[in-house]
């Protein structure tokens, strides 16, 4: 859907509203001043901030609603709202946040495997596109389904299931049934022919029983290029109260995505081919032409037998690697938990949960790197997955006198299987054989097929004490063990390491104060240890090297592990809030992996400890509610993150200058400025997002420029007596107003030491989308 006519209109009605939204709401706002002080104090709403930032905690913690989700492009990741928080960096090359092989979402520098997140409490890994140890947020749950979202930018709660969380976590949790009985959903249409529905059907409260089943189902065209970006999920989520003390809550949630991927860019490719270059998904003859000039050439080390295809690439390709014919990522989900919290009297409680997790999974890329049998210079790659995950949580809550005990346990069993296998593209150079959206069978070869378990034990203890109604104290530890094997199923070993190591702390202590001033204003101070397992997994962590590059590094790498300092102060109430934070993390053993060679090769990559990283930096957050109806959120956040050390080798020997290096994909400043108006009828949003300079070589020798984005809403909604009617609304939204050219996503394939490297994503541009939503 390109229509001018649509942008011109969503763009005069934007500009519009930039100046009526402010003038609507004061002159409400001085109509309402001639009723009585006590009549606006009665009818004041509570608890609608657009942000909570965290009264009464001693760490960093905000937290946005489902409203705040709501009021994003319907679909789109949580990602996208939780940007507006101080210190959060959120890069995607589709505008929905959600294609899974380019989001990447950073804390105060942090990268995405250094951050914890969790659903309802169960575990979803690091969020790896490898998908080793859990899925992302994007298939664990419906995005309309999430009811709050809470972001601990320094570190999360010590009994947080997690062994990723060196830099914070994000902690998810889905909305719970409606008490009456009801039917909600939406349905989006628009550029890129976007199709997007969501529908739910929630039971009410059947006599302590409720419920709802939702579904979702997204059919969209890549911006750019050919092919699809496609996804259907179920959630289904029970809340029963067996008694006054006793509730069951259990969820099962399903997703089906298939992705077609964007060509990966390097700056070079940029400034040759534009930033809206692709795959040639859409060219198999092409693509078969391609192969045999690389092939000629000796650029790709295949054979082939004599052929009229020549040596030299035709305009404007200059290399085998310039553009593939296809790629796509695949996932199929199962996730489902049930828990139970039980009160014991009136000072204590208890719960209990278990979870399950299956997935399976398949990365195609349609490689010049290997024959076919059938003849061509091109086959299909995959990497393929396979996760059975089960785990326990449990938790203690006492209150004794003046101080509150709580303890925490979880238990997971990792079985993951990976292996990298090829398959036959046939001999036809006008017709491909089959699509890399289909899941493959019949290899003509495997490369390699390992089976890595994990075992994960993880307990925390933390006693706060309330020593007045002002001053606050928290102290406790948190102790884990995670055991790693990697086996070949093969029955010839591959090249990748085989083996077990483990990683083990039972002392991670955390400590915090709190001291709360009056009129809404707080001090918070915090000291938190903690460290980062080792992963098991082909393509990431220490068994994804050779056999040989293990032995050399398992008595030279350890955990990576951090300590982190923060001192803050929130302040206000009413029209008022916000939290001014500076911390300082100390983080040891940083593990590099440099790509080796075009990541369609799949080679293994050099894994190298270059020590020691400080992170120094400040954030504020400021929302400002001057009328009910306006809301002005903005947050600034500043981050120095650099490298400490030099890579060595084994003989002491500098083979790399890292030393006094700004940390790759670590921006110094982080800013946001979103203006929201909602009457009850009427609603409107605009949203910038600065983002500055960030470096994709560890040399910091090439990087990416800063760049804003604006995003906005305008939307209008029913008020009637009328229950079907009421809550109908319709809405339109477009992101990147502007239609900014930049690049979204660094490090696709990884960080080189220096150089152009084929590891940029492109944003996507100027997207509009017409809404319809059936609220309650």
């Amino acid at each position: 859907m390109k229509s001018s006519t649509l942008r011109i209109a969503f763009l005069s009605s934007a500009a519009l509203i930039g100046v009526a939204i402010p003038a609507q709401a004061f002159a409400a706002e001085a109509e309402a001043e001639t009723l009585s002080a006590a009549t606006d104090a009665a009818e004041a709403p509570e608890g609608d901030e657009i942000v909570v930032y965290g009264k009464g905690e001693v760490r960093q913690v905000t937290e946005i609603s489902a409203d705040d989700i709501q009021v994003t492009t319907a679909g789109s990741s949580p990602f996208i709202a939780l940007r507006k928080l101080p210190g959060v960096n959120f890069q995607s090359a589709d505008p929905f946040g959600s294609y899974e092989w380019s989001t990447r979402i950073t804390l105060r520098g942090f990268n995405q495997n250094q951050l914890g997140f969790t659903l309802d409490g169960v575990p979803l890994g690091d969020m790896s596109y490898g998908n080793t140890n859990g899925l992302h947020i994007s298939r664990a749950i419906i995005a309309d389904n999430i009811g709050t979202t809470r972001v601990s930018q320094g570190a999360g709660a010590l009994g947080t299931a997690s062994t990723s969380n060196l830099g914070g976590t994000l902690e998810f949790f889905s909305r719970d049934p409606q008490d009456e009985l009801g039917i909600a959903g939406n349905i989006t249409y628009g550029d890129s022919n976007t199709v997007r529905a969501y529908g739910t059907l929630d039971t009410g409260d059947l006599g302590g029983f409720k419920a709802y089943i939702s579904a979702a189902h997204i059919d969209a065209d890549k911006w750019k290029g050919f092919g699809t970006q496609r996804s259907t999920q179920v959630n289904a989520k029970l809340v029963a109260d067996f008694s006054p003390s006793t509730t069951f809550t259990a969820f099962v949630n399903f997703s089906d995505r298939k992705e077609n991927d964007y060509q990966d860019l390097s700056q070079g490719m940029i400034g040759r081919l534009g930033y809206d270059w692709d795959n040639i998904s859409d060219n198999w003859p092409l693509a078969v032409q391609l192969a045999f000039i690389g092939a000629n050439r000796g650029d790709t080390g295949v054979a082939v037998a004599p052929n009229t295809f020549g040596t030299v690439y035709p305009a404007p390709i200059l290399s085998v690697d310039d553009t593939y014919y296809d790629a796509a990522g695949l996932r199929r989900d199962w996730v489902a938990s049930g828990r139970i919290d039980q009160q014991l009297g009136d000072s204590a409680k208890a719960g209990l949960q278990v979870y399950y997790h299956t997935n399976k999974g398949q990365g195609s890329w349609i490689t010049p790197y290997r024959a076919s049998p059938g003849g061509l210079p091109i086959s299909f790659r995959t990497t393929e997955y396979n996760i059975e995950r089960i785990g326990v949580l449990g938790d203690l809550e006492a209150e004794l006198g003046t101080q509150t005990i709580r303890l925490n346990v979880w238990y997971e069993n990792n079985d993951f299987e990976q292996a990298r296998r090829f398959y036959d593209m046939g001999n036809s150079q006008t017709v491909p054989l089959t699509s890399a959206l289909t899941y493959q069978t019949n290899p003509f070869l495997t490369q390699w097929n390992n089976a890595y378990n994990t075992k994960t034990f993880q307990y925390a203890v933390q006693d706060q004490w309330d020593v007045s109604d002002a001053f606050t104290v928290t102290a406790g530890f948190k102790g884990q063990s995670v055991k790693l094997e990697a086996t070949a199923i093969n029955p010839v070993p591959g090249p990748l390491a085989l083996g077990e190591i483990k990683s083990e702390d039972f002392f991670l202590p955390q400590v915090g104060v709190l001291f709360k001033l009056g009129g809404g204003n707080e001090l918070f101070a915090s000291f938190t240890q903690n460290q980062r397992a080792f992963t098991a997994a082909a393509t990431t962590g220490p068994f994804a090297t050779s056999a040989l590059g293990f032995t050399a590094l398992r008595d030279r790498i350890a955990p990576e592990t951090t300590d982190t300092y923060e001192v803050g102060f929130r302040f206000g109430e009413g029209q008022l809030t916000g939290v001014i934070a500076g911390y300082l993390v100390n983080f040891s053993n940083r593990l590099l992996a440099v790509p080796q060679g075009p990541g369609i090769v799949g080679n293994a990559p050099l894994l190298s400890n270059v020590g020691d990283v400080r992170s120094i930096g400040a954030e504020i957050g400021v929302q400002w509610q001057p009328v009910p109806a306006f809301t002005v959120t903005g947050s600034y956040a500043y981050n120095e993150n650099t490298y400490r050390d030099d890579v060595i080798n084994q003989s002491g020997v500098v083979v790399q200058a890292t030393k006094g290096r700004t940390v790759v994909d670590s921006p110094e400043s982080i800013a946001n400025l979103e203006l929201a108006y909602d009457d009850g009828q009427f609603y409107a949003r605009g949203n910038a997002n600065y983002t500055s300079e960030r470096f994709f070589t560890y040399s910091n020798d090439r990087s990416v420029e800063g760049r804003v984005l604006v995003d906005a809403l305008i939307g209008f909604r029913l008020q009637s007596d009328n229950r079907f009617l009421n809550g109908l609304a319709i809405e339109g939204t477009v992101t990147n107003l502007f239609d900014k050219e930049y690049v979204g996503t660094i490090g696709s394939n990884g960080f080189g030491f220096e150089g152009d490297n084929q590891t940029l994503l492109a944003g996507a541009p100027q997207q509009f989308f017409v809404t319809l939503r059936k609220d309650f």
